[in-house]
């Protein structure tokens, strides 16, 4: 959550500082491009083949064969991603030419988004160790420091915007290249950050280059597949970027930053549940205890339910004022709340997609199948691509954010039917029996939230004064979870209140005892 909110307020001083601009345009660009390879090589792919095979080793009682697998994948891994890196530096024009070409009739904009690209890729192999590194630390059941390690990276960008933007000038560079330097250090920042732990733990690190050990291969064929998988998704990313960068000026802006809000509740309930469930379902298949991986797979499907469902609803129903209170201010106008409140509503209900493939895909890997969800990949991908291409026509970039919402859904549910079958059964009745009474806890509380706002923002506290609003916000979000709170205790939703229950508990741990372990 720490690292989510500060990741929040990394996206407020970058709306404040540079709005909606053509420099903002390029950044995202520019980013975008490097964080393409990243998920192909380090967190989608290396992740979900990484932990399960360590997890493995780790539960012979081999501690020493785990760090040697992790001190191996590490090398590979910087091995890879350092060329990857070069090669990145050397054709970036090329590679921004294919994803930008509408940037060339902006003047300065395309070259500009060309100087930030090669400006970023070293943030390559920088992720892709913290990756390596924290997916270690998950499989030894540490999740804290994982889990905040991403906060450097918010850090990093708060820290440049507000020191290094209005010295670029002076330096003969544009403001936006401060964006850039933040990157490569919140990418060291994040090394940084887990590496002391992961020295307590017992690892040390020296380089291993040893492309015939078993465990690696076995990593390495189960990041073929899934490399591909991550590749079909990227290739969307392709798609859309180049179908947002020939709408109007900002659309590339707009559609982030709604993205940064929809993500909020990914990274604070979906990563979650999903890190703390690979490790054990990759451990009950280990000792090929299927009973335990059904329980432990339908409990988590349940648990985010239960959490992304009303918070996709109240990104829906407060979307607009809560785009307001977040972002406008500085250059960001009031026609760009509207433009990014509406790319909001369309992006919510891939929340719940999103969410769901967290915990879902990984768990075929863990089965050693790197096969399946790479097919339902690819077929999500296309059927994106499809919608995108349609949609974009009539519905503008709102249209984009829509048809990534539907695919994320339709991934979902693949995943899920086909895991399934794999497994026997994954107590689908109760499953159901949960999404509808949450839906209708939710469906009240979104309609209590809308409605108390509006009542507010006309006849109680009109105005648009930042205090009023932080007032009329926090008032009605307040009051939609105590009526999601009450609706969930009254239709028995047994998830919620385990949730609810866990974070108290964990609260009232904190207060008498200090911040827990790791």
């Amino acid at each position: 959550m720490a690292s989510r909110l500060l990741g929040l307020v990394r996206e407020q001083v970058l709306a404040h500082a540079f709005g909606a601009s053509d420099q903002m345009d390029a950044f995202r660009v520019a980013f975008r491009l490097p964080n393409l390879v990243r998920d192909l090589f380090a967190e989608g792919a290396m992740t979900a083949a990484f932990v399960p095979t360590f997890s493995r080793v780790l539960a012979t009682g081999d501690r020493d064969a785990a760090w040697r697998l992790g001190r191996r994948a590490i090398t590979a891994l910087a091995l890879v991603t350092i060329v990857i890196a070069v090669v990145g530096i050397a054709f970036a024009e090329p590679i921004t030419r294919a994803f930008a070409p509408e940037y060339q009739a902006v003047p300065g904009k395309f070259e500009l988004t060309v100087r930030l690209t090669r400006w970023m890729f070293p943030f390559l192999p920088l992720v892709a160790v913290s990756v390596a590194a924290a997916g270690m630390l998950n499989a030894l059941g540490r999740f804290f420091v994982p889990a905040l390690a991403p906060a450097t990276f918010n850090v990093a960008s708060i820290a440049c915007i507000l020191l290094l933007v209005p010295l670029m000038p002076a330096l003969g560079a544009e403001p936006v290249v401060a964006l850039a330097i933040a990157v490569l250090i919140g990418g060291l920042g994040q090394v940084l950050v887990l590496w002391p732990q992961l020295r307590a733990e017992g690892f040390r690190y020296r380089v291993d280059v040893a492309p015939r050990d078993p465990a690696l291969r076995e990593i390495l064929l189960l990041m073929g597949p899934g490399t591909l998988g991550v590749a079909a998704t990227q290739f969307n990313v392709y798609v859309n970027t180049i179908l947002a960068t020939g709408q109007q000026a900002g659309a590339v802006s707009w559609l982030d930053y709604a993205f940064r809000i929809m993500y909020l509740p990914i990274g604070i309930f979906g990563v979650a549940i999903a890190s703390a469930t690979l490790p054990m379902v990759s451990a009950h298949a280990g000792r090929n205890d299927m009973p335990a991986v059904r329980q432990t797979l339908a409990h988590s499907v349940r648990l985010m339910l239960a959490l992304t469902v009303p918070a996709t609803v109240g990104l829906i129903a407060l979307g607009t004022p809560i785009v307001r209170l977040i972002y406008e201010r500085g250059r960001f106008l009031a026609s760009d709340t509207d433009a990014v409140a509406l790319a909001l509503a369309a992006y919510a209900p891939g929340l719940i997609g999103y969410s769901t493939v967290k915990v879902l895909s990984p768990t075929f890997y863990a089965l050693r199948d790197a096969r399946t969800p790479v097919v339902i990949s690819v077929i999500s991908v296309l059927t994106n691509a499809a919608l995108n291409v349609v949609l974009v026509g009539r519905f503008g970039y709102a249209g984009l954010a829509a048809g990534t919402a539907v695919a994320s859904v339709l991934n979902a549910g693949l995943l899920y039917v086909l895991l399934r079958r794999r497994l026997g059964h994954l107590e689908g009745g109760r499953l159901i029996a949960t999404l509808v009474r949450i839906a209708v806890a939710s469906a009240l509380m979104g309609g209590a939230a809308w409605g108390l706002h509006t009542w507010l923002a006309t006849q109680v506290l009109p105005g648009e004064a930042f205090v009023v609003q932080i007032i009329r916000v926090g008032t009605s979000i307040g009051a939609a979870l105590v009526v999601l709170a009450g609706s969930a205790r009254l239709l028995r939703i047994e998830e919620f209140d385990e949730a609810f229950s866990n974070v108290l508990r964990r609260l009232r741990g904190r207060r008498a005892t200090g911040a827990p372990r790791g």
